[in-house]
């Protein structure tokens, strides 16, 4: 049991203080059983705030710290880091969140909100009295690492990673590389074509030894966890009747950049599918790449008037694409360019909700306007109009941007600036149970802390299969991913949290409940001592704790979350 806790509780910049009397919250709990001292600070992030507490540990001789702040999400390790700084067993520390819990959840009764927090703080010293010193579990780890799709993401992380002199497969499904990139002719802000891109970075993996490229190969299955992930994959046959093989690799950790896939309209959305004269953007800059001549010809008719829709499968309220696909309005500006310098007379007619051409991109909106291209804004709640009768499509609209008129235009063409989706084919993501977010890409764990990592350990996510990212966004987050695998196994020796769920062999009879319950697999089933028993693969378990409440005879518990500090908890709060 600790007998000398040290309580901090944080003003967070008023984020806490605001709502929460935190000087109160002081003087409820400095006399409880085990605390030594308790203290409030404006910042307890903050390097002189942690400078302080590394000597107040060693000044009170404390055995025990808790820290009333933010979230853990945010600075669980920052705390950690400073009780290991004062000679303590990080896993002694205990954190507990009165921001969330208590300053925002009731900023509207200060009363409340402050009585709340006492009960936080309150439970927090009762489950430190019980905290145990905690070692993290060791083992050897693979130093090769697998990057799983090979457009421009996954081969610069691969790269990246050839460079830290890791062996690195690289494993695409397609029998070609670079993804969507490769298809695409001369990109914005750029004198180079996508294909060429693809190209020159394709051609500096080959140089690399340490590179295992392998086309038209896809990933079957995979198991063990970070360290030791054995990947079962598949040779794509390239014709009917080639031999399917098989083989299995072993690597410490995984970068998964498998991309996206274009928005598909529905039938009939702003005439697709009904029309011959309604095309999406992906179409229309391959039409304008690959056109011969000084006329732009589609479907047998000189193209003129060309009117884009924007914001077609994005930034939708009543679809299950709320998001901006960021990438769009930028492509779709400057396919208007390269078809107004290169087809000569073209009118070009952006009909859009706002544009969003954000840093160096804003030049090519000033390009568009000064080649005299039209800019119309429409609200959501009235979409423009496409009606097509015979070869003659007409688009009305109300803009917003001359005071609602409602304006009608006859346009030769009307192409869909369609945005981002998540990929169709997810086997990748049901392998390694990568978690998605409200938009259905991958997840990361937090989006400025943590921003590739994924709450599966060893596997870190790239490129736009974690949202809608233009080609240098992409390259930034696969030097990222690549540096945050490279490091999880750089030493050789891994580390893996101590907090993992611990099974009492003489109590458990084997029924697989929390087998069943467990979503990472962790759980096992052995024979010890002549009996069937459940055990934890301890590199594996996260220490969720969905297998202890499931257990009939109570046969598992959570490590550092046991039934007395869990009870002791709840009396407190009580």
């Amino acid at each position: 049991m600790k007998e000398r806790i040290g309580v901090y509780i944080c003003h967070c910049g008023g984020n806490i203080s605001d709502y929460v009397d935190v000087e109160k919250v002081r003087q409820a709990v400095e006399h409880e059983t085990g605390v030594a001292m308790a203290r409030t600070t404006v910042f307890a992030c903050s390097d002189a705030n942690q400078n302080d507490m590394v000597e107040d540990i060693r000044t009170h001789n404390l055995d025990g710290v808790i820290v009333a702040s933010c979230s853990p999400k945010l600075h669980l390790t920052t705390f950690r880091n400073v009780t290991e700084r004062g000679e303590l067993n990080k896993y002694t520390y205990v954190h507990t969140n009165i921001r969330e819990q208590a300053s925002w959840a009731h900023s509207d009764d200060k009363e409340g909100a402050t009585d709340k927090a006492i009960r936080l703080v309150k439970a927090a010293i009762a489950k430190s009295r019980y905290a145990e010193p905690l070692h993290p579990n060791l083992f050897e780890a693979e130093k090769t690492i697998a990057v799983i799709g090979a457009g421009i993401a996954g081969m610069k992380a691969a790269a990246s990673l050839a460079d830290k002199q890791t062996e690195v497969l690289l494993i695409e499904k397609e029998h070609r590389v670079g993804g969507h990139t490769a298809t695409w002719g001369p990109l914005a802000m750029s004198e180079e074509s996508g294909s060429a891109l693809t190209e020159r970075i394709y051609n500096d993996l080959l140089r690399r030894e340490n590179v295992t490229i392998m086309n038209g190969t896809e990933v079957i299955s995979s198991k063990g966890s970070i360290g030791n992930f054995t990947l079962k994959v598949r040779k794509r046959p390239l014709k009917e009747g080639d031999p399917v093989e098989t083989a299995e690799f072993t690597v410490g950790s995984v970068v998964v950049a498998t991309g996206f896939d274009s928005y598909q309209p529905k039938e009939g959305e702003f005439g697709f599918a009904q029309s011959d004269n309604v095309i999406t953007l992906p179409d229309f800059r391959h039409l304008i790449d690959h056109a011969e001549g000084k006329e732009l010809i589609y479907n047998g008719k000189k193209i003129r008037n060309i009117a884009y829709i924007y914001c077609v499968g994005s930034r939708q309220t009543n679809g299950e694409n709320s998001y901006c696909s960021r990438f769009c309005c930028t492509s779709a500006i400057h396919a208007s360019i390269l078809a107004k310098k290169r087809f000569g007379k073209i009118n070009n007619y952006h009909l859009n909700r706002g544009i969003r051409t954000y840093g160096k991109q804003e030049l090519l909106y000033a390009e568009s306007l000064a080649l005299g291209d039209l800019y119309l804004q429409w609200a959501e709640e009235t979409p423009p109009a496409v009606v097509t009768e015979g070869k003659k499509t007409t688009i009305t609209l109300r803009d917003i941007l001359s005071a609602n008129r409602d304006l009608e235009l006859e346009a030769d063409l009307v192409v869909l600036v369609t945005g981002m989706v998540p990929r169709a084919d997810n086997k990748v993501g049901t392998l390694f149970k990568l978690p998605k977010g409200r938009d259905r890409f991958f997840n990361e764990v937090h989006m400025k802390l943590r921003p590739v990592e994924t709450v599966i350990d060893g596997v870190t996510i790239a490129g736009s299969c974690q949202g809608p990212k233009n080609i240098s966004e992409s390259v930034n987050s696969a030097l990222s991913a690549a540096t945050k695998s490279y490091s999880l196994i750089s030493k050789g020796t891994l580390e893996t949290e101590p907090i993992v769920a611990e099974v009492n062999s003489d109590l458990c009879s084997w029924c697989g409940k929390c087998a069943e319950a467990c979503p990472f697999d962790a759980i096992l089933q052995q024979e010890v001592g002549g009996k069937m028993v459940a055990v934890v693969n301890n590199s594996v378990c996260k220490g969720c704790g969905m297998c202890a409440p499931v257990c009939p005879p109570d046969a598992i518990n959570l490590i550092n979350y046991s039934s007395e500090e869990i009870m002791s908890m709840i009396d407190a709060l009580a």
